[in-house]
């Protein structure tokens, strides 16, 4: 009987591929749970920022699909428009005069990379806003009379070219430091301080009611003025339609004397007939008793038709010495 051979584990071809496949699926496990941390989701409204032990090596913008390291990490930020108000402030105007000034302030991340190398998030880039805003606001309104944010006169007014200015400074601090797009800057409040607010309306209205009385005082002199030369004006058109009219009433009464005169030498009988009756109308009134003589005209004219034919009629001669009532 031949002695048992001892079995060789080195010569089994098995036995030697089962270490290697262990070691393969190892490492497709490994790979399995790493991809996960391989790939990265960029939606719409935001930006990714990879990031190598704290140091920005890729910048995604667009939407989709990202692609890092497993041991990189990734900053995400929203790209959408923000409304930061900060808290109202206290400044002086030109005049000193206390007033109490905020706005409003519409930014979104334009350099993602430069957002986060210097602010790194929302909050610390609002604190860098609310600061610069607060300088270049205070100054401007320390440069500024107090006039030019309350007045009406488009002349006066000028708080929205200010507004403007100190706006065109703050997007160019916050685009060349920060990586902020500023969008714009709204004034939301300005008002005086509780505790001088009524001195200053007391004050206010003491100027607006000196310059209500000079505006008055200046248009009742322009009312003395326009009244005057109305006055004026009236007289000299009241002195030519005078003359004119004197000059058509000459001519009129010149034009009638013809008229008479031809009248007259044409029918003399008539015009003194006319001239008897107007004469009558002037000094009788209705319900007079008149005592005539007989060789008055108007007796002959209501006693016979034909008193200036010159022929007498009958029994005139007996009747002229009779009165006629």
């Amino acid at each position: 009987m031949q002695p048992s051979q001892d079995f060789d584990g080195d010569q089994d071809p098995g036995f030697r591929a089962r270490p290697r496949t262990m070691v393969l699926a190892a490492l497709a496990v490994a790979v399995l749970c790493l991809v996960p941390f391989c790939f990265f989701v960029v939606d719409q409204a935001e930006h990714a920022v990879v990031t190598e032990f704290g140091e920005p090596v890729q910048v995604v913008t667009a939407p989709g699909l990202g692609l890092k390291l497993p041991y990189q990490s990734v900053q995400k930020f929203d790209s959408r428009l923000f409304v930061y108000t900060p808290p109202q402030g206290e400044f002086l105007t030109l005049e000193k005069t206390a007033v109490v000034a905020s706005g409003a302030i519409l930014w979104r991340i334009a350099e993602p990379r430069k957002f986060f190398e210097t602010v790194f998030d929302r909050t610390g880039a609002e604190a860098r806003l609310s600061d610069i805003l607060f300088a270049e606001l205070g100054a401007a309104i320390g440069r500024t009379p107090l006039e030019a944010f309350v007045a009406k006169a488009p002349m006066t007014y000028r708080a929205d070219a200010l507004l403007e200015e100190v706006s065109g400074t703050l997007a160019e601090r916050a685009r060349r430091d920060y990586g902020i797009a500023l969008v714009g800057v709204q004034l939301q409040r300005f008002d005086f301080p509780e505790r001088n607010r009524l001195r200053v309306y007391a004050r206010m209205k003491s100027e607006r009611a000196q310059l209500s009385m000079k505006y008055r005082s200046e248009g009742e002199e322009e009312g003395l003025k326009i009244r005057a030369a109305a006055a004026e004006e009236k007289s000299r058109r009241l002195a030519d339609a005078y003359r004119v009219g004197q000059q058509h009433r000459g001519q009129g009464e010149a034009e009638a004397a013809r008229i008479y005169a031809e009248a007259l030498g044409e029918a003399p009988e008539f015009y003194q007939f006319l001239r008897t009756m107007e004469a009558s109308r002037k000094f009788m009134r209705p319900g007079t008793t008149m005592v005539l003589p007989a060789d008055s005209e108007l007796f002959g004219v209501l006693y016979d038709s034909d008193h200036y034919s010159g022929d007498e009629p009958d029994g005139v001669a007996e009747q002229e010495d009779t009165p006629m009532r």
